[in-house]
């Protein structure tokens, strides 16, 4: 069966009430949540502040064409149908996707969501010579948005979007694309700035006071277009709180109600104090995303393997208090993707040694490296005593370690800027931490040198023929079970390779106040808060 048919099926499912909801006493209560980002992520529409913008801001206030299913705990989500109905690829091209849009859906501002709409926010972020052009925004969906070439109004409730290349994981990256509303645009002077203050998308909130650096608030969209995801709650305050600590003592002293990535020797004080902390596994890896420019020392293949050989991971889960899950690649053991790599990356310090002295290091010539790492971000743990036990690893097996810490959203820019960039000289990895639910951001992204079409996944730059090759064929291969199959040996041959460092899988705890209930937590990067009932 085709992909295209496997979702065209998904979208003959109708969102409907769920009976239960139905049952339930009327909405009330604020939800205020701790995030880990230093700031509001951007409210125009694109987020900022990575996938944990997308997460608290862009499938709140604004909706994507298609969706994530995040209502169950015991499977990986799929993708699901949401401002658009249906979506279909052309058999004869394997370019051109139609979307069949939803009806009777309205921006927060009472205005019409559209073809037109979707049309005007493509070229918000796509056509520079366009008058409501936003960099900002562009830039946050650029990795999203790049294999885009134009699109076609075809009638008020259809669209045509054409890719540049045949791109079976094109229905997985419009769901990290949202939409703004042209009528609020005009209605604040066609002003980006304005625009941000009273922000107005299709989503299950509507925002409300915004104050850049310390809160956003949004009320309850009781005519939200899915009566399931209508909020069991009337307000939705979002604080960006990112020192952990902080976060910990705002839920046990009841200044907020559900706090992002807790520090594990606090777990055991909340659950005290009567709260919850949930995890669950999910697709995220905590890595380091490697340089393959002239000065890197991760060019040679081995000192790849003593890096990833050197790092003791049962060490690094102990120091989470047993939160993580040691890495064996990018992909969690048992999933579709992992395929079956020839090389263990396991801890060997002192097979990473012997590598080492083959690549011509030694105690007398350690290799001399510096990363870029930030204090606190979107997934990134506990970055620092993390990065610490790293330093300690390499220190032992002939690494010496350096690091440039800058504030998250500083570093997703360097991240962007690529391992090439003159302000990434000398800087030989960088520690962004990944996610793998769909195939462009866990495994194509990354491996596709930007020779062969790559996007600003790989930093590092990245080449390798073999990778090339498959992640080429996983992009035209559109039935589900053999694209798996293609992945699965990319990944095997990635670990082979040792492309980045990969030390654990997070698996996401976060800390709920006693007042919560209903919350779900999805095997996934993004969370639904609207379920939550405060009380």
């Amino acid at each position: 069966m085709h992909r295209r048919d496997l979702l065209a099926a998904a979208a003959s499912l109708a969102a409907a009430p769920m009976a239960a909801a139905q049952a339930q006493p009327a909405p009330g209560g604020t939800l205020r949540v701790a995030m880990t980002a230093g700031d509001v992520p951007l409210t125009t529409g694109q987020p900022s502040q990575g996938a944990e913008g997308n997460r608290f801001l862009g499938i709140t206030l604004y909706d994507p064409l298609v969706a994530w299913d995040l209502s169950r705990a015991d499977r990986a989500p799929s993708l699901k149908p949401g401002l658009a109905e249906r979506w279909r690829v052309d058999d004869a091209t394997k370019k051109v996707w139609t979307f069949d849009l939803r009806a009777g859906v309205r921006f927060h501002d009472g205005s019409a969501f559209d073809a037109n709409a979707v049309a005007w926010n493509l070229a918000k972020l796509l056509d520079r010579e366009a008058p409501h052009f936003d960099r900002q925004q562009a830039a946050q969906a650029g990795l999203y948005a790049s294999n885009i070439a134009r699109w076609r109004v075809k009638d008020a409730r259809t669209i045509e979007i054409e890719t540049k290349t045949p791109d079976a994981v094109f229905p997985y990256n419009m769901a990290n694309i949202f939409y703004s509303s042209p009528a609020r645009y005009a209605e604040v002077g066609n002003n980006w700035d304005r625009f941000a203050e009273r922000p107005s998308g299709t989503g299950p909130y509507i925002g409300d006071r915004f104050v850049p650096r310390q809160r956003l608030e949004a009320v309850r969209n009781g005519e939200y277009w899915d009566p399931a995801r209508r909020p069991q709650h009337e307000r939705l305050v979002l604080l960006p709180i990112p020192d952990a600590l902080t976060r910990v003592s705002a839920l046990l002293s009841n200044q907020v109600d559900f706090i992002e990535a807790p520090p594990p020797d606090a777990v055991p004080r909340i659950r005290a104090a009567g709260h919850n902390v949930v995890t669950n596994a999910y697709p995220h890896i905590w890595c380091h995303q490697l340089s393959f420019q002239p000065d890197s020392p991760f060019r040679d293949l081995r000192v790849r393997q003593a890096a990833n050989m050197a790092i003791d991971r049962a060490a690094m889960v102990g120091l989470l208090g047993g939160l993580a899950m040691p890495a064996k690649g990018m992909i969690t053991e048992g999933h579709p993707w992992f395929g079956r790599p020839t090389v263990d990356l396991s801890y060997d310090p002192a097979r990473a040694r012997r590598l080492l002295a083959e690549a011509g290091f030694g105690p007398r010539n350690p290799v001399r490296t510096k990363f870029i790492i930030a204090p606190s971000g979107s997934g990134q743990m506990q970055p620092l005593p993390m990065n610490e036990l790293l330093q300690q690893n390499y220190r032992a097996v002939g690494i010496e370690l350096e690091f440039e810490v800058m504030d998250w959203e500083a570093l997703r820019g360097r991240r962007r800027a690529g391992a090439a960039a003159p302000e990434n000289r000398g800087l030989h990895a960088i520690n962004n931490s990944w996610a793998f639910w769909d195939p462009d951001i866990g495994l194509l992204g990354p491996a596709i040198s930007p020779a062969s079409g790559g996007s600003g996944f790989n930093w590092g730059g990245f080449q390798d023929a073999r990778a090339d090759e498959l992640g080429l064929r996983a992009r035209q291969t559109f039935e589900t079970a053999a694209q798996d199959a293609i992945l699965a040996d990319l990944h095997a041959h990635l670990v082979d390779q040792a492309m980045w460092i990969w030390a654990v899988h997070d698996v996401n705890p976060r800390g709920l106040s006693r007042r919560l209930s209903n919350f779900t937590q999805a095997q996934s990067w993004y969370q639904d808060l609207t379920p939550i009932r405060v009380g």
